[in-house]
């Protein structure tokens, strides 16, 4: 057991992290063992580091030096370092202390006396050799996290005037921060609760840090091939030949341990039997050797200084994998794989084909990234199919460490790449993806999505489990649509969406003309569209003789249209004169270039034209071998294109100036310790006045066990009134017999007890309630859930059948406008309900948007509200009434997106 001289080390504190230039480091706390670790690092630095660290010469550590700086309580005195491997790059420590300055005194047994100090003094040393990598930074982040966590709310910080980084370090953090000068030395103080700020610096450290990384995979200098057989195929021998059949423009070299001695090449490349006999620096190793031997071969690549590998060796054990990733980011090296297909990349300089694909695609404006190898030679076959091009492609098999969040932060800022394709088994990190992606679609670049394992519950045929979140499907879904991804149903929908928002502009609407030389085939696109909620306009049906010149003529018709939003051409052989591939891409290309300045897509669908697919892309424009699969590309476009309007006017958030956040906090840490822990929920007088500190006013229920206590509710809140049972299955269901409503009088309440009481029975049931009758309305339902992998998620519909059995549900992500509010009442199909079908009075929407928008706010400003639960919510024509209303609390879950940089842990 520790010790008050040995505490208990906090292994949560442990993070893996990114750095400026793409490597890695660990951070981590620093223990009595670390020692040697501290002297060796400290006769590393230089003396210049060493004055600015400790405002005197300080040429080594004695050991009263080294035992302060490597035992600390984890609690007034803490130390972090980052480091690889065996060695520390840099360290951070933090001493609490008083008003003063000075140590700041524990409290006494029993804890009384004055309250402990909340603020620091903190000091950092950088290696020189590591300096300008953002290991300050990175360091920042988690002792300020850590501070926080032990209770301190500022750092306070003496710098020399000369020290000018590390007085950068702390002014570019985004905290609130005060300076003056005294005595020589700059006093920084830094308040250390996260800002709107400090956030945006984080996340912008995050992206270029992650960015570079993925950046180093796929543009290295040398590639390595490590298990290239002597003979003849193997996956080894198969990448070094694709590698040098693809024109890579870096050195190159193979590796196999079990070469002949005095071996110097194979298969044209210069060959070593380990790493260590390579002249030169290697960037990327590709490990082509069985599972078994893959650690050892790890080691070889850390010791050598290897910024990357690709693993292709599959059939590793969770803790096999787990090890792996550990001791990769141990020699600051990022891993793609296990059972990786590889990565490609098509830029002129680098021309990287580190993959068994048989050849390296042409230079495009799509990045691709997968997880399986089956689905990645899918998709490069669909993409040779559609004759597009491509930038960069990375397989990650099983994800291990390079995931698609990572390839994300690299594509968000490639001038190579317009749109990202992405097949997806999980999203990992969902709050994070989402936010990445939001970004990167915002920014001009579509992110296009397949989910495999959306409908299994994460279970593969094999009996392997994909890694996968709790959250809903219906709830997933609807948060990656929010975020800005077009969600495609198969690797070809997704390629085809790909290859159409690639070359061509966003339609501005979804007015479609259709023209070509096929009437059955123009049929074809017209039902198509419609299906796809798009407008089919008359368009050009050409006779089965028209050539190239009739296309022309006919397109640039349509494209001057002002009622013309996308075209979708088609076309099918005829034996017209002149109707070849090139000839009809030419004439379409030049259609399309002497069109007016209102940018409009084309896209064409054609059946049986041979090369035509190849004409067109070389054109930038799509073609598909079906009208289907055209306009289902050009609706992705189209629903794209009002997302994107819409994200440029995200709307307002709410103020409230009649919520009462002080009451709210009150009722919530009243709440006992089974209310606290999530195990019952609120009782319902607490929960109700909860939810009126924020305007939300629950319809009082009386409890009527027997027809005397009925009519004395009723008599209080006034006829007319509703009886009904408190079942969870027949509550508020008139439909079930769960309820009476309209009771005028009190002997039809006395009789509708009794025929109630017989019906249902009372004994071992819940008891009924009498509640005012509400005005008539359309029942509604309206939840709000804290989950812990997406955030806090407010979710609307209908009451009875459409939600419950239908599904008719529309969820939105926390924070919540006014537009969000809107679009949510707006989005489910049974929503015409509220805006007079049928010639019904439409409902008071705006009242139900300010209850959608008070409860958003309540969940936002109270962490412990785990779930709250409204139905249901009548909206009448004037006005809504909550009748029925539950509030569940429950410890606030981590929320890793807010924290400080960090990889996944594996």
């Amino acid at each position: 057991m520790p010790t008050p001289e040995q505490p208990v080390y906090p292994a949560h504190w442990e993070a893996d992290v990114v750095l400026r230039d793409g490597g890695t480091a660990r951070i981590r706390p620093i223990t009595p063992d670390d020692a040697g670790r501290l002297v060796r690092f400290y006769e590393r630095v230089s003396d210049e580091a060493k004055y600015y660290r400790f405002f005197a010469p300080h040429p080594r550590l004695s050991d009263k030096d080294v035992h302060r700086f490597t035992h600390h309580d984890y609690d007034d005195r803490v130390g972090l370092a980052a480091t690889v491997g065996d060695d520390f790059l840099a360290t951070v420590r933090y001493d609490r202390v008083d008003e003063h300055g000075r140590p700041a005194a524990r409290p006494g047994p029993g804890g009384g006396g004055a309250p402990r100090a909340d603020r620091a003094e903190v000091a950092f040393l950088v290696e020189d050799a590591h300096q300008g990598r953002g290991l300050a930074s990175a360091l920042l982040e988690h002792i300020a996290a850590v501070a926080r966590e032990r209770g301190i709310r500022r750092f306070e910080a003496e710098v020399l005037p000369a020290n000018r980084k590390m007085i950068k370090v702390f002014t570019d953090a985004g905290y609130s921060q005060r300076r003056s000068f005294a005595d020589g030395t700059v006093h920084l103080t830094l308040d250390l609760e996260p800002t709107a700020a400090s956030l945006a610096v984080m996340r912008a450290r995050e992206q270029r840090a992650e960015a570079r990384s993925v950046q180093r995979l796929l543009a290295p200098r040398s590639v390595a091939v490590i298990g290239a057989g002597r003979g003849p195929g193997g996956a080894g021998r198969e990448v070094l030949g694709r590698l040098r059949a693809g024109g890579f423009t870096g050195p190159l070299y193979a590796v196999n341990h079990a070469l002949p001695e005095g071996t110097t090449e194979l298969a044209g490349v210069p060959a070593h039997r380990s790493l260590r006999g390579i002249p030169g620096p290697v960037d990327l190793a590709v490990l082509a050797v069985p599972a078994e031997q893959v650690d050892r071969v790890l080691t070889d690549c850390g010791e050598h200084g290897v910024q990357g590998l690709v693993v292709l060796s599959a059939g590793h054990t969770e803790e096999a994998q787990r090890a792996l990733v550990r001791r990769a980011r141990s020699y600051g090296m990022r891993l793609i794989g296990p059972g990786a297909f590889g990565v490609l990349n098509t830029a002129e300089d680098i021309r990287l084909n580190a993959s068994p694909a048989p050849y390296l695609p042409p230079p495009g404006r799509v990045g691709i990234f997968t997880q399986s190898a089956a689905i990645a030679i899918a998709v490069l076959d669909e993409l040779e199919g559609s004759g597009a091009g491509l930038s960069t492609f990375i397989s990650a098999g099983n994800r291990a460490d390079v995931s698609g969040n990572d390839a994300l932060q690299f594509w968000d800022e490639d001038p190579a790449t317009d749109v990202v394709l992405m097949y997806l088994e999980s999203l990992g990190n969902p709050r994070k993806f989402t936010r990445l992606a939001r970004r990167t679609a915002a920014a001009g670049k579509p992110v296009v999505v397949v989910r495999g394992g959306r409908h299994s519950g994460g279970a593969l045929p094999s009996g392997h489990l994909v890694p996968a979140t709790h959250t809903p499907e219906d709830t997933a879904a609807a948060l990656i649509r929010q975020a800005g991804v077009i969600e495609a149903g198969t690797v070809t929908e997704l390629v085809d969406t790909g290859v159409l928002l690639a070359g061509q502009p966003l339609p501005t609407g979804g007015r479609v003309a259709v023209l070509g030389n096929a009437e059955a085939l123009g049929l074809i696109a017209h039902d198509a569209c419609r299906a796809q909620d798009l407008t089919p306009l008359t368009g050009a049906a050409l006779p089965p003789g028209a050539g190239p010149a009739e296309y022309r003529q006919a397109l640039g018709a349509a494209l001057a249209d002002p009622d013309t939003d996308a075209v979708v051409v088609t076309a099918v052989p005829t034996g017209a004169p002149g109707l070849t591939a090139d000839a009809l891409a030419a004439a379409l290309r030049t259609a399309i270039d002497a069109a007016p300045e209102r940018k409009i897509p084309v896209v064409a669908a054609h059946l049986a034209i041979d090369g035509l697919a190849t004409a067109l892309s070389a054109r930038g424009i799509p073609g598909y071998p079906s009208a289907e699969r055209a306009v289902r590309a050009l609706a992705h476009a189209v629903r794209h294109a009002r997302w994107r309007a819409d994200a440029a006017d995200p709307g307002t958030l709410p103020a409230f100036d009649d919520i009462d956040e002080a009451a709210a906090h009150r009722i919530i840490t009243a709440a006992g310790p089974a209310e606290a822990a999530g195990r019952h929920p609120l009782a319902p007088d607490r929960a109700h006045r909860l939810l009126a500190a924020y305007g939300i006013t629950v319809l009082p229920a009386l409890p009527a066990p027997d027809p005397d206590a009925a009519a004395r509710a009723a008599r209080r809140l006034g006829y007319p009134v509703a009886l009904k049972t408190t079942a969870p299955g027949l509550r508020h269901r008139a439909d079930l017999d769960g309820i009476r409503l309209g009771l005028a009088t009190e002997g039809e309440l006395r009789r509708a007890h009794a025929e109630l009481a017989a019906e249902l029975g009372w004994l071992g049931a819940p008891r009924p309630v009498v509640q005012a009758m509400a005005p008539r309305g359309v029942d509604t339902v309206v939840r709000a859930v804290a989950d812990a992998s997406v955030g806090a998620v407010l979710s609307f519909g209908l009451a009875g059948p459409a939600s419950e059995l239908l599904g008719d549900i529309a969820h939105r992500l926390l924070p919540v406008t006014d537009r969000d509010a809107a679009a949510l009442v707006r989005s489910i199909r049974a929503a015409p309900m509220l805006f007079g079908w049928r010639g019904a009075r439409p409902v008071d929407t705006a009242a139900l948007e300010q209850l959608l928008l008070r409860l958003g706010r309540l969940l936002e400003d109270h962490a412990e509200i785990a779930a709250v639960h409204l139905e249901p919510v009548v909206v009448a024509p004037r006005g809504l009434s909550v009748l029925a209303a539950s509030v569940t609390l429950a410890p606030p879950p981590p929320s890793p997106d807010l924290g400080p940089r960090r990889l996944p842990a594996y």
